[in-house]
């Protein structure tokens, strides 16, 4: 059973901890800020809209307008 623990990558790799994630998406903020989305809009969206809004800015110019 000792064996199947070693070799079992998926039981033995880190996980993501909560400070690595607030600093993601302390960088993700200021990244859409820098863009020009507004302080107030990013204060109220949660990780998910975060994310999508930084994919739709990233497809270039077509995507923003």
């Amino acid at each position: 059973m000792g064996d199947m623990l070693r070799r079992n990558k998926n039981l033995r790799r880190p996980r993501k901890s909560g400070t690595e994630r607030r600093r993601r998406e302390a960088t993700h903020r200021k990244r859409l800020a820098a863009m020009g989305v507004p302080a107030e809009q990013l204060r109220t969206m949660d990780a998910v809209q975060l994310r999508l809004l930084l994919k739709a800015k990233n497809k270039g110019p077509r995507a923003a307008a």
